[in-house]
């Protein structure tokens, strides 16, 4: 995430800031991509801390806009939950509109969500599948709940299991969807990631009822398991690395070979943009070692996953001019 300051007093800012320390209000403006001090606030500031602008005539802000279904927020933390969701769900289509996905420039289909929680007030969990079907992004907003998101991760034996991930994963879902109508992306997706016609309920059942170890091929072991998987997490982890070679530059950090003035959404070039975050995620799995915690980004990128992963970049990138 780029880094920010406040107009009033040009101190730095955050993106999920309310307030200036000088007390100034924030707005965040979507389409300009910057914090003003004046603006339209989107209705959801006071109950979920939206601190974005509201859409043009309207009361909700573009991302608050696209949540079709949400909880009972009077229902136990419910409130709480999503404003976390709600705030991951701000911080992937803002890294997305970098490349003008959801923009005023994008004129295509926008994703719909429901964020639902297991708590309904009914005094047992409800099983929610989270998913992406038609347009349509269901999330769970329970697992905005930082204990049950690592029990489900270790049950799972997942290396990497967050919010933002999960927006990251189901909106590759969709990007896919609207990809696929463009001229000769099903033509190149095929031969590195296989049939996505083949059945996907049945793959889903054998994976989890036999699940495969990644190897060189997939990024993960999910990714194993359908075509339609292996895309999510490979775009997944191709915005995982724009974004944090994003905020490291942005932080004003800096290592050889990567200078200061570096723009990894503005990179064109695949193979230099993951040269440069693969060094920026081994210096960071660095610290956090000196730290005996574990590494940040425990992924190793094998030839097969970078030539999917560039593949991911080009179309994902360039939507706008492949007119996806």
């Amino acid at each position: 995430m780029q880094s920010f300051t406040c107009p009033a007093c040009q101190s730095r800012v955050y993106f999920e800031n309310l307030f200036c320390g000088c007390s100034a209000p924030l707005f965040y403006e979507p389409e300009a991509r910057a914090m003003w001090n004046e603006g339209v606030p989107c209705a959801n500031r006071e109950t979920i801390q939206c601190n974005w602008i509201a859409v043009p005539g309207a009361t909700l802000c573009r991302s608050c806009d696209m949540s079709d279904v949400v909880p009972a927020l009077h229902i136990g933390d419910n409130q709480q939950l999503l404003e976390r969701a709600e705030r991951a769900k701000r911080w992937v289509l803002a890294n997305l509109s970098n490349w003008q996905w959801f923009t005023d420039a994008d004129g295509g289909m926008r994703p719909r969500f429901q964020m639902l929680s297991e708590n309904t007030g009914g005094g047992r969990a409800v099983q929610i599948m989270m998913g992406h079907d038609n347009g349509e992004i269901v999330i769970n907003v329970t697992e905005a709940d930082e204990l049950i998101r690592v029990q489900r991760q270790h049950q799972l034996g997942e290396q990497y299991r967050s919010m933002v991930g999960h927006f990251r994963h189901e909106l590759a879902h969709f990007l896919f969807d609207r990809l696929a109508v463009a001229p000769g992306f099903l033509d190149e997706f095929r031969p590195l990631f296989g049939d996505e016609t083949s059945d996907y309920d049945a793959a889903l059942q054998e994976h989890y009822a036999n699940p495969k170890e990644p190897g060189e091929d997939f990024i993960t072991g999910y990714a194993t398991s359908h075509p339609h998987e292996d895309w999510a997490e490979t775009v997944a982890h191709l915005l995982h690395m724009v974004d944090f070679t994003d905020s490291f530059v942005s932080a004003g950090l800096s290592m050889k070979d990567v200078p200061q003035d570096y723009r990894p959404y503005a990179d064109t070039d695949a193979d230099h943009l993951l040269t440069i975050a693969t060094e920026v995620a081994i210096a960071i799995n660095d610290i956090n070692r000196a730290l005996d915690n574990s590494d940040l980004y425990p992924f190793v990128l094998t030839p097969r996953i970078r030539e999917k992963i560039k593949f991911a970049h080009g179309w994902i990138s360039s939507h706008i001019e492949r007119g996806a």
